[in-house]
Order: C-alpha cells, then structure tokens, then sequence
C-alpha cells in the first residue's frame, strides 16, 4: 500500500514540475525581455533549453 503511494506521490510532482516549467518558459518568451531577446537574436523560434547549450549563442 504504501507503494502506491509512494509511485503516486513521485507522478503527481512530476506533472506539477512540467506545469511550472511551460508556465514559466511561456512567461518568459512572452514578457518585454523575452520579445527584446527575440529581436536582438532575430529568432522566430521560442528560446528552449537546447539554446542555453548552443556555443553560437553564447558567443552573441
């Protein structure tokens, strides 16, 4: 019995972590900093986690 819990509690903060992690990335593009980001960068495509790896924009 406590097993299932124990699985249960582990699913439910990972969908709680997904939620908070697209809430936020959302906020972020779409705030006054993100659009500046957008238009510096001349990206059309939304800034994810794979850019922050990316040496070009790094260099920029």
């Amino acid at each position: 019995m406590i097993f299932f819990s124990i699985i249960g509690v582990i699913l439910s903060l990972l969908i709680l972590y997904y939620i908070i992690e697209i809430a936020v990335r959302n906020a972020i593009n779409s705030s006054v900093i993100g659009e500046f980001l957008e238009e510096k960068h001349g990206t059309s495509a939304k800034l994810d986690d794979d850019d922050l790896l990316d040496e070009e924009f790094k260099k920029q």
